[in-house]
């Protein structure tokens, strides 16, 4: 994966890597690096990015670097490592800019995860092979395209019932800034999809 997709290569590394300190090591990062609106509305946007870095647990952590490990490299296989870069970092700020929106009167709201990313990255790959066989849990057969709507879905639905730490709606934010970048930077994606759905 270093020479194929390295984007993803550093990425996984540098969640794993800053996983381990905020987990193990100095766990007050979490806290320091997570996005909330309160004080990136006093000048701290940096957290735009950093929120992506951290975790709440290591399932958390787990789940979403899996989900990157198995869709990242062919995403970044067709648009090239710069535009997967873009892709990736613009759906992480298209995720916290929805989350932004939502909580910006809040001040006590903070989240953490690269699940807005992720999901961006997936609704990447969606666009190239929206029929792809998933195996979710190992075990249960799934078309991507189903897979990555009941992903957002049941993001939906948990955030109105209260999330927690983690940025459901941030999900959704991810797969808009996923689904549009690519569009932007590779328009022959839509042609791709459509023919796939059989009306291209």
């Amino acid at each position: 994966m270093l020479y194929t997709a390295p984007v993803t290569f550093i990425v996984l590394i540098a969640n794993v890597l800053v996983g381990v300190v905020t987990l193990f090591v100095d766990q007050s990062l979490v806290g320091k690096w997570a996005f909330r609106p309160k004080l990136v509305k006093e000048g701290q946007w940096w957290r735009f990015i950093s929120a992506g870095f951290v975790h709440v647990g290591m399932a958390h952590l787990a789940f979403n670097m899996i989900t990157l490990y198995f869709f990242g490299p062919a995403v970044e296989g067709v648009l090239g490592s710069a535009s997967f870069a873009i892709v990736y970092f613009g759906s992480e700020l298209a995720a916290n800019a929805l989350t932004y929106w939502k909580h910006k009167n809040d001040p006590k709201y903070s989240a953490v995860g690269a699940s807005g990313a992720v999901s961006g990255v997936l609704f990447a790959f969606i666009l190239f092979q929206p029929f792809a066989m998933l195996y979710v849990f190992l075990a249960v057969p799934m078309p991507a395209i189903l897979f990555a709507v009941l992903y957002v879905g049941l993001s939906i639905y948990s955030s109105k019932q209260g999330g927690g730490q983690v940025a459901h709606e941030a999900h959704l934010g991810g797969a808009l800034g996923g689904v549009v970048l690519t569009l932007l930077l590779y328009p022959t994606a839509l042609g791709i999809f459509l023919q796939q759905l059989g009306i291209g």
